[in-house]
C-alpha cells in the first residue's frame, strides 16, 4: 500500500477526501439557493430575529443553520466540497454586499429602514409591538449600552441590521444651572476647608 507525499497515507484516502460526491454545477448552485433563501426569509421575519433579544431567538437561528446543512452539502462530505460551497457563499456574499452598495434604493428595499422606538424620551409602543420587542427587552438592551433606566433615553432607533442605537438626553436649563450652583458651592467649601488649615491654630 503506497504513501502520499511521505506521510504514511494511503493515496486513496487523499483520493476518497477530494472526490467529490455531487456534480460541480450542484455543489455551486446549492449554496447559492440556499443564501437566497435565507435572505428573503430574515427579511420577511423583521429585524427582531437579527437582534437576538431572548435564547428563543437564538436556537432558531442555530437550528436554522443546522437545518440548511444537508441543504448546502447534499450527499457530499469531502472536503473538495466543502471548500466549494464555503466559496460558492463567500463569493455570492461578496458580488451581493458590492452590487447593493452601489444601488442604494434596493439596498433599502432589502434591508429595510430603520426604526424609532423611542423619541423625545417617550416610547412608540405602536412600533414595539411591529416588531415584537417588550419594554424589558427594550430596557434590557439600553442597559448594556450604559443607561439605568429608560428614561434617560431620548432616542432609540432599531437599525436595519438589527442593532439599537441609544441616545441620552440632555440636560435641560434648569438642570445646568443646578449642576453648576452645585459646582461653584463645592468649589467654595474646598476652599474654606484649605483656608481653616492654613489659619494658626490657638493656645
Amino acid at each position: 500500500m503506497g504513501s502520499f507525499g511521505g506521510l504514511g497515507v494511503d493515496h486513496t484516502i487523499w483520493q476518497h477526501m477530494f472526490s467529490l460526491g455531487l456534480p460541480l454545477a450542484e455543489k455551486i448552485l446549492r449554496p447559492v439557493v440556499v443564501y437566497a433563501f435565507l435572505v428573503i426569509s430574515l427579511r420577511l421575519s423583521g429585524k427582531r430575529e437579527l437582534v437576538q433579544l431572548n435564547p428563543f431567538d437564538l436556537v432558531v437561528l442555530l437550528t436554522l443553520s443546522n437545518t440548511v446543512q444537508n441543504a448546502i452539502i447534499g450527499d457530499d462530505n469531502s472536503v473538495s466540497g466543502g471548500l466549494i460551497g464555503a466559496t460558492s457563499l463567500l463569493t455570492v456574499n461578496y458580488l451581493v454586499v458590492r452590487f447593493l452598495y452601489n444601488h442604494k434604493k434596493l439596498d433599502q428595499l432589502i434591508e429595510g429602514r430603520a426604526d424609532v422606538l423611542i423619541e423625545n424620551g417617550k416610547v412608540k409602543t405602536e412600533h414595539l409591538k411591529k416588531e415584537l420587542i417588550s419594554i424589558q427587552q427594550l430596557a434590557a438592551a439600553a442597559r448594556k449600552q450604559g443607561f439605568d433606566d429608560l428614561e434617560d433615553v431620548h432616542q432609540c432607533i432599531l437599525e436595519p441590521g438589527g442593532t439599537m442605537t441609544f441616545i441620552g438626553k440632555k440636560p435641560d436649563d434648569d438642570d445646568a444651572r443646578h449642576a453648576e450652583i452645585l459646582r461653584r458651592f463645592e468649589m467654595v467649601t474646598e476652599e474654606l476647608a484649605r483656608m481653616r488649615k492654613a489659619l494658626p491654630e490657638e493656645g
